[in-house]
């Protein structure tokens, strides 16, 4: 999943949140160097990808990319599927989606002192392109393929992936209509685990 999946599964849980957009900058044991929340978002934001690349619905959506892009078809996967979530009308309206992302831009701007340099390098063009929001837009996902290609150290284009995700747009929604509603169900069960061998907890 991408940044706009961990934000929603962050639950309004300011360090939570945290560490779920920071996981991917934060190796190992460097997550020790956080507070237990933080630490909390980032096994949390593990968990996720994990349950992600491992579920069927996945391996099926990401048979449309690996053709073309092989190991980085799943990081293809995972801003299509931020894509679905943003148009998802059961979760979001065009209005609710514009209010979460303010605020999950609120929630994350007193912890900037804390993020790991590539982070804090790239949340302000998230806040002020606000790309959580835009993720609804296929202009948004166009840029954000994009942004998979410019990290990529092997990947020189991100039109094909457009292309695929215009032409499959149906066979991908299907795979994210099969996965999400699953995926929440873990993330819940997840965190409930989490808390009842939290030191502390009854």
């Amino acid at each position: 999943m991408n940044y706009l999946a961990h934000a929603y599964l962050s639950f309004h849980q300011p360090e939570i949140l945290v560490g779920n957009m920071i996981s991917d900058f934060v190796k190992g044991k460097q997550k020790l160097q956080y507070a237990t929340g933080i630490q909390e978002g980032i096994s949390l934001h593990r968990f996720i990808d994990s349950y992600t690349d491992e579920h069927p619905a996945t391996k099926q959506a990401k048979e449309i990319f690996r053709p073309h892009y092989r190991l980085y078809a799943g990081a293809f996967v995972d801003v299509v599927y931020d894509h679905f979530l943003a148009t998802d009308n059961s979760i979001f309206t065009d209005e609710s989606l514009e209010e979460f992302a303010i605020t999950t831009y609120q929630l994350l701007d007193p912890y900037a002192a804390v993020f790991p340099e590539r982070f804090a390098r790239m949340f302000p063009y998230m806040k002020t392109q606000n790309w959580l929001y835009h993720y609804k837009d296929k202009w948004g996902i166009e840029n954000s393929l994009h942004g998979v290609v410019r990290r990529a150290t092997y990947l020189t284009e991100s039109a094909t992936a457009f292309a695929l995700f215009e032409d499959r747009y149906n066979d991908l929604q299907i795979c994210y209509n099969w996965f999400f509603p699953e995926l929440q169900a873990a993330v819940k069960g997840w965190i409930n685990e989490y808390k009842s061998h939290k030191p502390g907890t009854a």
